[in-house]
């Protein structure tokens, strides 16, 4: 009982000295972060903010873009799509000679069909037609006159010019892909080898098999008639 007592008043005695001393304990002080950092986390925020707005804008331009003028359903509305973008994506207005070539195959660059002669000769009507200075390259020295006709363009490097004036250059390559050809062409300077436009066309043929339109579909299949 004295050794409970004795306690007691032990612990009576140190909490009076600690309430007079001030060391009595006291909950530590929550810390609030500082707001000094705000200022600068909503200036990024609101820049990253403006980038996808920016990025938004680009995205509604090239969808409609895509829409109405690099996806054609035609092969006429795809050449004009193709010199039209040429047209308004000039870094230049330059009145040097122009010459322009066939559309090549995308896997091969020495290949071409009858589909890339017709949108490389169509082009030399819609891009005179758009103030372009086009050359006639394969023009002969002389025109050739036979029975069936009169002539001066040809493909015979022996009746061309050796050389041609520094021109720009059209060139072009088409890819076939399912239900749709994918063309791409761009204006060469063809001294520095840089690009003075370029354009691109998608033309929605809707064929699963465009064979017809290449013309080089498989030969019907032949069956051999023999004698039993």
């Amino acid at each position: 009982m004295i050794k409970l007592i004795k306690q007691a008043s032990f612990v009576l005695i140190a909490s009076t000295l600690l309430l007079s001393t001030g060391c009595a304990y006291q909950k530590p002080m929550e810390t609030t972060p500082s707001n000094t950092d705000e200022p600068t986390v909503n200036k990024a925020i609101k820049g990253e903010i403006l980038k996808v707005n920016r990025a938004k804008k680009r995205m509604e331009v090239s969808n409609d873009m895509s829409a109405n003028v690099t996806r054609q359903i035609s092969l006429e509305q795809t050449i004009t799509s193709l010199a039209t973008q040429m047209m308004q994506n000039k870094k230049f207005n330059s009145f040097k000679p122009v010459l322009i070539t066939s559309f090549v195959r995308l896997d091969n660059f020495k290949k071409t069909t009858e589909f890339g002669r017709i949108i490389g000769e169509s082009l030399i009507n819609e891009l005179s037609n758009r103030n372009f200075n086009v050359i006639e390259f394969r023009g002969q020295l002389a025109v050739s006159i036979n029975a069936q006709g009169e002539y001066y363009i040809s493909r015979n490097i022996k009746k061309l010019k050796d050389k041609i004036e520094n021109t720009y250059v059209v060139v072009g390559t088409y890819s076939r892909q399912f239900e749709k050809v994918m063309l791409n062409a761009r204006v060469i300077d063809n001294e520095s080898g840089r690009i003075i436009s370029s354009a691109r066309a998608t033309y929605l043929h809707g064929l699963r098999n465009d064979c017809v339109l290449f013309k080089d579909c498989k030969p019907a299949r032949k069956i051999s008639i023999v004698k039993e």
